[in-house]
């Protein structure tokens, strides 16, 4: 039987190609290294208006996170697309960690995928920071034509200066045509990565940890189920992933695939612990509502094992007798000590102590909106029979509307931002509330020393006052990088 591994494996110098040689280039040397940078000043934030009702494009907002500035907590910028109809979802750089020691190398465009319309917008953010501006984008009938792929959601950067994007699916929207695009340093399409009868059954996530040979992806569902918003029958229908795919680095072959079964449903955010010489990480299981830590063994295989569970919650006045929690999203600190994650239906953000990755031990816990806050029509059932809900304080006299979607960490680990939006088909299902009044993002203050959450109650960022309407806010990105768009070689 297989074991797990305590095998440290040397350090190698190669992306998809060439290594690194020099020093000098973006990012940080190591991850412990990027915890003692400088402290944000901004956040570029995804916003949304397709899907609202809103006929205007989907934008980048540059956001004051400098508590000495006069514009703190506020947009400053906003860059619009030169398209209606994007649905701008993730973001990535064009150069991270990963090319750290290439002196050639530059973090200088921020990589937007349209998940609709499958264009691929390079932003660049160097000429002025606090004003970004499109540099090029990448047409989706292109991308079809040569590689067969659309619906583009995860950018990551790659040592040899290359950009690797995970697709969801066909034109049509198919699961069965998903994979993931290869473009050049300039944002010319090169080719499908993953070789020839190597896709993965469904597309999301991916992370990969070159000193293990190894890249993983996860599975969300066919776009052409998704897009239309939730249906459990189509979970059913197989139309939705419960499967990790287990790739050669860089070599784009899938050596195994790991079946989660009903315990992983809809794995969706996958991260290698920061350590590039580990061979352990975790994904999280939206429908399930399971942290799942993934680990190599002696053999060279790879196995799982759930580490965390949030159980569902019997509910009245709801769609479904009983509640998810539904995890959206989670990221894990630069030093490996904690991971942080979002319960986008119940409304609580969790952090937990991950020092030993197969026991996790939750040390903090705050409700930050959610279907079951105080004064929601739907009400939690305890074992007793008797309903409960949960206070969620308001900020700068605003109540929180939806519940916590994507997070993003400072480096040195002490403070969290968190927006509310999903998916605009799933947040008009699940949360109509901020279709009429916009997103927002938070900031929650971390206690790194003995564990704890606190809300900042400074720091209120109001999407529903946006100058064309309420805008979903999604992504969040440092301009110099952060916990889940750099990657260590």
């Amino acid at each position: 039987m297989a074991t797990e591994t305590e095998v440290v494996v040397a350090p190698v110098s190669n992306g998809v190609g060439k290594g690194c040689c020099k020093y000098g280039g973006p990012g940080y040397a190591t991850p412990l290294a990027a915890m003692s940078g400088p402290s944000e000043k901004l956040i570029y934030v995804t916003a949304v208006y397709t899907g609202t009702g809103i006929d205007k494009p989907d934008y980048l907002a540059t956001v004051d996170v400098d508590p000495s500035s006069p514009s703190y907590s506020s947009v400053i910028h906003r860059l619009p697309m030169p398209f209606v109809g994007d649905e701008l979802h993730h973001s990535g750089w064009n150069s991270c960690s990963s090319c750290h020691g290439d002196a050639s190398a530059d973090r200088r465009y921020l990589v937007l995928p349209s998940l609709i319309s499958g264009r691929i917008y390079a932003i660049d953010t160097k000429e002025n920071p606090r004003a970004p501006s499109l540099y090029k984008y990448v047409d989706p009938k292109e991308i079809a034509d040569k590689t067969g792929l659309a619906f583009p959601h995860t950018a990551h950067c790659l040592a040899t200066g290359e950009i690797l994007v995970s697709c969801l699916g066909d034109e049509e929207g198919n699961a069965k045509g998903n994979g993931f695009l290869l473009l050049d340093s300039d944002f010319n399409i090169k080719n499908r990565w993953e070789k020839p009868g190597h896709s993965p059954l469904f597309g999301y996530d991916f992370w990969y940890q070159p000193r293990h040979k190894t890249m993983i992806s996860t599975s969300w569902g066919a776009p052409k189920a998704f897009s239309k918003g939730f249906n459990l029958q189509h979970v059913a229908d197989g139309l939705y992933g419960s499967h990790l795919h287990v790739y050669s680095w860089p070599g784009g072959e899938m050596k195994q695939l790991i079946d989660l079964g009903p315990t992983g449903l809809l794995p969706l955010e996958i991260r290698f612990l920061h350590d590039p010489a580990k061979d352990t990480g975790f994904v999280g299981s939206a429908l399930s509502s399971n942290m799942i830590r993934f680990f190599k063994n002696s053999d060279e295989t790879w196995s799982h094992e759930v580490v965390i569970s949030v159980k569902p919650l019997k509910v009245e006045n709801w769609i479904l007798p009983e509640m998810p929690g539904l995890i959206t999203d989670f990221l894990i600190s630069l030093d490996d000590r904690f991971i942080y994650f979002v319960n986008w239906l119940h409304g609580d953000v969790r952090q937990y102590n991950i020092e030993d990755p197969k026991n996790p031990v939750l040390t903090g816990q705050i409700w930050v909106g959610g279907l079951l806050q105080k004064g929601s029509p739907v009400k939690a059932v305890g074992e007793d029979g008797n309903t409960f809900q949960f206070d969620v304080p308001q900020i700068k006299g605003n109540s929180l509307r939806g519940g916590p979607q994507m997070i993003q960490l400072s480096l040195d680990g002490k403070r969290l931002y968190a927006t509310n939006s999903l998916f605009s088909a799933w947040d008009r299902q699940f949360y109509p509330e901020i279709m009429e009044k916009g997103s927002h993002i938070i900031q929650i203050d971390v206690d790194t020393d003995k564990g704890g959450l606190t809300i900042n109650p400074d720091f209120f960022v109001d999407f529903g006052n946006e100058p064309d309407g309420p805008a979903l806010a999604h992504e969040m990105r440092y301009p110099g990088g952060d916990c889940t768009s750099d990657i260590w070689i």
